[in-house]
């Protein structure tokens, strides 16, 4: 079923150590409107959905989801390595590294653990389409924050891939949301 290949969607790399923006980037990890949240939507949204297309889109998003947390997860521990005991207490990040080390762990920027309140889903395919537009619509908004907080070229580029990502996302649930109310009768709202 799964084919993996070692490396991420795009190469991801930074100018050096940024604690600072590490903790940042946790936030498309394991926040509200980040990676996981998205997959773990997408990919339960798909046993309601009644028409074998919206399926297939569920699916494929969620599973690219899933390459976006490995991608989120790459940045965070590039921009973490190597962090020295004073770096990590001055970005606030002593508390979480105790807990967790250096591995990148769900929670969102604030420290706050991800929990699966995040995740909407209400067996509607029309409702759920419209939660799924919004939560790409989100995830972009955050995207556009995270790169107003770095200077690092690198980053910025992984960053603005993600971004665009999220447009496209967005994008083909539209066109999904369309063909389901075709499908069953119903006009776009």
């Amino acid at each position: 079923m799964w084919i993996y290949e070692k490396k991420t969607q795009i190469p991801v790399k930074v100018s050096g150590k940024d604690v600072r923006m590490a903790k940042n980037v946790l936030e498309q990890y394991g926040g509200a409107d980040g990676e996981l949240s998205a997959s773990l939507r997408y990919l339960t949204q798909r046993y309601a959905m009644p028409i074998n297309l919206g399926k297939a889109v569920l699916t494929d998003i969620g599973t690219e989801e899933l390459a976006h947390l490995e991608i989120v997860a790459t940045l965070y521990s590039k921009l973490i390595e190597g962090a020295t005991k004073q770096e990590l207490i001055d970005a606030g990040f002593d508390a979480y590294y105790i807990d967790h080390g250096f591995n990148p762990f769900y929670v969102n920027a604030a420290g706050n653990p991800h929990t699966v309140t995040y995740i909407q889903t209400k067996g509607d395919p029309v409702v759920d389409m419209y939660e799924d537009m919004a939560a790409e619509q989100k995830a972009r908004i955050t995207y556009e924050h995270l790169l107003k907080m770095t200077d690092d070229p690198h980053v910025k580029n992984v960053l603005k891939y993600l971004r665009e990502r999220e447009i496209v996302h967005f994008q083909r649930f539209g066109e999904t949301l369309r063909i389901i109310n075709e499908c069953m009768g119903k006009s776009a709202k």
